[in-house]
């Protein structure tokens, strides 16, 4: 896919972290329960880290006890990006944001949540920045 944001490997490695640029850039996944909004119940919107798209409000975000931040929905529809991954031997579908090509994390669908569309967008703490909005 073509993305909005285009930034040279260099460029994204000048603008973020190592541990944001692991898991933003090359897929990573930071450890469960130790990111900064898997508790987090401030109302706000929820963008990429890495181009600022807003990605996900918090009125759909949930507590689903996996140790990640979970939403059952993005902001928009085309707010993200669904690629299936089949690494760790498994079959899983990745999100990404659609205007920079960042990883968030996986949507997971089917796991019995009672949420609106019985998923769960499993994102990274670290693949967000959140506004409050009150």
């Amino acid at each position: 896919m073509s993305y909005e944001v285009k930034k040279t490997d260099e460029q994204w490695r000048a603008e973020l972290s190592p541990q944001e640029y692991a898991v933003l850039r090359q897929a990573g996944t930071e450890r469960p329960f130790v990111g900064e909004y898997t508790d987090t119940t401030t109302e706000g919107v929820y963008s990429c880290r890495a181009c600022g798209a807003e990605l996900f409000r918090s009125d759909t975000k949930f507590e689903s006890h996996c140790g990640w931040p979970s939403f059952y929905d993005p902001a928009k529809s085309d707010a993200v990006e669904l690629i299936e991954d089949r690494s760790m031997g498994m079959a899983r579908v990745e999100v990404r944001c659609a205007r920079c090509g960042s990883h968030l994390g996986h949507v997971f669908e089917g796991e019995g949540y009672d949420t609106p569309t019985d998923q769960r967008y499993c994102i990274n703490s670290i693949s967000l920045r959140m506004a409050p909005t009150s």
